[in-house]
């Protein structure tokens, strides 16, 4: 991952990279690599996962039809 720093500004390239690695979902895997998740937590959090998109998909998709 690449960012230009223009100007010296710093902060502002820091800003930007943190954006770019939060997009890239860096600071999540980060924090699922911290421990070891056994195979079977692993399928569970992601049906999980998956059960809450879904939920939020579908609250969405009501909202934007009107009922």
């Amino acid at each position: 991952m690449q960012v230009l720093v223009r100007e010296n500004n710093i902060e502002q390239a820091l800003k930007a990279l943190k954006k770019k690695m939060q997009r890239e979902g860096v600071f999540r895997e980060m924090k699922l690599r911290r421990h070891y998740e056994k195979p079977s937590e692993r399928r569970a959090r992601e049906r999980a996962e998956a059960v809450r998109r879904a939920r939020k998909l579908e609250r969405k998709r009501i909202e934007r039809e009107g009922f």
